[in-house]
């Protein structure tokens, strides 16, 4: 049993280790002029780490209670595809999408009419989640992605 537990040990050591500090490595994708709050908080647009580009969510919002939905997510999916440029990706190379929406039911529709304009088949994972509320307040989804470098870029940080 000892031998057991000293090897289960051993292992997480050693998966803990591999994982330490894999963001030393990473390049943070530069985000501009930082609301303070933003910098408060402490974090960055995108990483970059390996092959892979890890994007923070980017949230929809109805601006002025604008209730076109369709226009909102235009705005963010416009800014990821800005976040993804800074990294050198597209959405040509986007494998998961994560969404979190405050109306999913309402919110689907719109959301896919404007996805449908930025993504092409093959499609990435998506995973659509209902939540409470977002932050800001005024957020109706926020969109989190995942993309892979494409070959060309990788080949330039070799």
């Amino acid at each position: 049993m000892k031998a057991i537990v000293s090897a289960a040990v051993a292992f997480a050591a050693m998966i803990l280790a591999a994982g330490a500090g894999a963001r030393d490595d990473a390049k943070v994708v530069p985000n501009g002029q930082l609301p303070q709050w933003r910098q408060h908080w402490g974090y960055s647009d995108a990483i970059v780490t390996g092959d892979t580009i890890y994007l923070a969510g980017v949230v929809a919002d109805t601006k002025d209670g604008d209730p076109n939905l369709e226009a909102a997510y235009t705005r963010a999916f416009e800014r990821i595809g800005e976040i993804l440029a800074k990294a050198g990706a597209s959405w040509d190379d986007v494998v998961e999408i994560t969404s979190y929406h405050t109306d999913v039911k309402a919110q689907m529709e719109p959301m896919i009419a404007v996805k449908n304009r930025y993504v092409r088949a093959p499609f990435p994972a998506w995973t659509a989640i209902q939540v409470v509320r977002l932050i800001p307040d005024r957020g109706i989804t926020e969109i989190r992605i995942t993309a892979k470098l494409p070959a060309r870029i990788q080949a330039l940080h070799q």
